[in-house]
């Protein structure tokens, strides 16, 4: 039989609203265990953009999604968090003593007082293109996302899409990559005006190729593009070399099986309350992108915000015969023994 966990506080969701959960709720003496469809922490920002600045981080004019992942983690450290990687919760049910019990895809078992959602938006995923026979680049010279711009330093790079991922990364890897050429299957582009004007001048200056029309085939042995055919608006073809390729062709955001687990929803998002961002679930929180209430911004650091009021309700859940007492980082020696700062 599985052996089934016991925690305070189930955090589904370690991005970054997750993982600044954990730093509140271990201020306030609560364990916690955290749940992600990923192989790592930091969600979005560490797996679709973990090279890309952020500029609206508190005390951090300029900052990479994986520096501000990392930087939290370190945050949290001395709670010790336990991270269970490449799981999904798959159900989640209340049990007789008013805690609740969580099944994930690959067998865990968690029971846990309080649950934390911080999934953002759901769990993303990149579309596929649809070009035939992409499957066995995947991974070896086709990628989703961007986790090292060095990997594609000398590279025959081919980005295809219009939108601000696409354009960003082409002017980002421009002056990596051997030769860029960028793809779209019109002379419109969704992305940044500034960017696009960027990248034109970049066309007109021959330091890259844009090209008008669809990938339509892809060539290469055991994973490895050698090169791809593009076909153009008047269904002329091409060939061109390429050894890397970026398809940005969106993301598709998947509830999940959230969906099913008898919370309230609104267009795909749980509507909370703004005293303890509780979801109509008591015991259920809903932090960051995945919650909605009036006056809303999905922003990382409203999240932060959201973390640190739901701990305070939590911790009436966890330590139900225990008066609360806030205290202050900055002024409470027991809180800055918990960090290990204290002299």
């Amino acid at each position: 039989m599985t052996e089934t966990i016991t925690t305070d506080v189930a955090i589904i969701g370690a991005g970054p609203v997750g993982l600044f959960a954990v730093f509140e709720l271990g201020l306030l003496d609560m364990k916690c265990h955290l749940i992600d469809i990923l192989d790592r922490s930091g969600g979005q920002c560490a797996e679709l953009y973990p090279e890309k600045p952020i500029y609206d981080i508190p005390a951090w004019p300029v900052i990479s999604g994986q520096e501000l992942t990392d930087k939290l983690l370190e945050q949290i450290e001395p709670f010790g968090p336990t991270f269970h990687y490449n799981e999904m919760v798959e159900t989640l049910e209340r049990l007789p003593d008013g805690g609740f019990r969580l099944t994930t895809d690959q067998g865990l078992v968690l029971e846990a007082k309080v649950v934390v959602i911080a999934a953002g938006g759901g769990s993303f995923q990149p579309k596929r293109p649809p070009i035939a026979g992409i499957e066995p680049y995947e991974g070896t010279s086709v990628f989703y996302s961007v986790r090292q711009m060095e990997a594609f330093r000398d590279r025959e790079l081919v980005i295809v899409g219009g939108g601000d991922s696409a354009l960003d990364w082409t002017l980002n890897l421009q002056p990596l990559a051997k030769r860029v050429t960028l793809i779209h299957r019109r002379d419109a582009f969704r992305a940044a005006p500034d960017s696009v004007n960027k990248m034109r001048a970049l066309v007109e200056a021959g330091e890259m190729d844009l090209l008008l029309g669809q990938v339509s085939e892809l060539k290469g042995d055991d994973g490895q593009l050698s090169e791809i055919t593009v076909t153009d608006l008047e269904k002329t073809q091409h060939t061109i070399a390429c050894d890397r390729m970026l398809p940005f062709f969106g993301l598709t955001m998947k509830l999940g099986p959230v969906a099913n687990w008898g919370i309230n929803l609104n267009e795909n998002l749980i509507p909370v309350d703004t005293e303890k961002f509780e979801t109509s679930e008591p015991g259920i929180f809903a932090i960051g992108d995945i919650n909605t209430y009036p006056g809303k911004l999905k922003l990382i650091l409203s999240g932060f915000h959201e973390g640190a009021l739901m701990a305070q309700a939590a911790y009436h859940i966890i330590y139900p015969d225990k008066r609360l007492v806030f205290q202050y980082t900055t002024s409470s020696t027991n809180l800055q023994k918990k960090l290990g700062v204290a002299g």
